[in-house]
């Protein structure tokens, strides 16, 4: 027997109310692919921020329990790219696991740039499992201000 999802019947035609419904279907559809593709294995995606600022960026990833040695980061073509690897702990044979939700594994994730950097220029910093990565725009990127003139 098929089961079928039970909307109510409006009174009066909203469309607004059937894009809602369209989208939530499509984020139960997605998150299905998800959990299907990731019930044997999970992988690791480190949350990231980008932010523009006058003459430069800053991305800021989150990265809890690495160090500075379990990633590398790289700018080519105006992408950026961290790859790291979070190592799994040693389990003891002795103990009883009951829940187990932390992933590991290897991870790379890679953002355009949205505008061009200095590459000679890049700091990145790590610190309390925060990379801290600061891209200097080159001078072409960065905004001029143009005077004008009144006849």
């Amino acid at each position: 027997m098929a089961l079928i999802r039970w909307s109510p019947k409006r009174e009066l035609w909203d469309p607004f109310a059937q894009l809602s419904e369209i989208q939530d279907e499509m984020n139960r559809l997605f998150e299905a692919s998800l959990q299907r593709r990731t019930s044997g294995e999970r992988f690791f995606a480190p949350a990231m921020d980008l932010v523009e600022e006058k003459d430069h960026l800053t991305l800021q990833a989150d990265l809890p329990g690495l160090t500075k040695d379990d990633v590398t980061v790289t700018v080519q073509d105006n992408y950026l790219t961290i790859k790291g690897e979070k190592k799994h702990e040693a389990e003891s044979k002795e103990a009883n696991r009951y829940i187990s939700e932390r992933v590991y594994g290897q991870f790379a994730r890679t953002i355009a740039l949205p505008t061009t950097v200095d590459a000679k220029r890049i700091e990145a910093r790590f610190k309390d499992g925060v990379l801290r990565v600061t891209l200097p725009k080159t001078e072409e990127a960065k905004p001029k201000q143009i005077e004008v003139k009144v006849n």
